[in-house]
C-alpha cells in the first residue's frame, strides 16, 4: 500500500457534487458532502452496476474493508455509482440492488452527471480512470490515493492506524 501511495500527487478533494444518495439502510437521504465527515479518513469506492471488474474485485474488496473496519470511528466508507456509459443500465435501482447484494451498510450515491445522462461529476472532478476505482481522502480532505489497483489487506492495515 505504501508503494501505491508513492506515485500519487496529493490534491485537495473537490466537493462530491453527487445528486442522489441513499443512507446505510438504502433509504433516500439528503445530499452527502465532504463536510459530513470532518476529521475522518474517507474511502470512496466508484463503480458501475454493470461493471464485471466491480463485482469480481472491487465490491468484494470494499466489503472486506468495511467488515474489517466497521468499529473504527475514524474511517468512513462511501460508494458512488459513477456513470459514464450505459446510463439506461446503471440506474438508481441497480445501485440500490448492488448495495443490498453485498450487504454494504454504507451510504451509496448515484452520479450520472448534472443532467443524469453525461459523465459522472466525481469522475471529472477527481479525474478517475473508470471503474472500479478507489479514492482515499485524508482527515484534511486531501486525496492521498486514487487508483484502480488496490491491495485490500494492505489498505486495511493502513486504515487501522487512522
Amino acid at each position: 500500500m505504501a508503494n501505491q501511495l508513492d506515485h500519487i500527487n496529493v490534491f485537495n478533494a473537490p466537493e462530491f457534487d453527487v445528486n442522489f444518495w441513499v443512507d446505510a439502510s438504502g433509504n433516500e437521504t439528503d445530499s452527502i458532502k465532504l463536510s459530513n465527515f470532518k476529521r475522518k479518513f474517507k474511502v470512496v469506492y466508484c463503480f458501475q452496476s454493470w461493471c464485471p471488474g466491480c463485482h469480481k474485485k472491487g465490491l468484494p474488496d470494499l466489503q472486506k474493508m468495511v467488515d474489517a473496519l466497521k468499529r473504527n470511528e475514524n474511517v468512513s466508507f462511501l460508494a458512488v455509482q459513477t456513470v459514464f456509459e450505459g446510463h439506461e443500465e446503471n440506474t438508481i435501482e441497480k445501485m440500490k440492488e448492488t448495495q443490498k447484494q453485498y450487504d454494504l451498510k454504507i451510504p451509496f450515491g448515484h452520479d450520472a452527471g448534472d443532467d443524469g445522462k453525461s459523465t459522472s461529476n466525481i469522475m471529472k472532478n477527481y479525474q478517475t480512470g473508470g471503474t472500479p476505482w478507489f479514492l482515499f481522502i485524508d482527515k484534511h480532505d486531501n486525496v492521498v490515493f486514487s487508483d484502480f489497483h488496490l491491495n485490500p489487506d494492505a489498505a486495511i492495515e493502513l486504515l487501522k492506524t487512522m
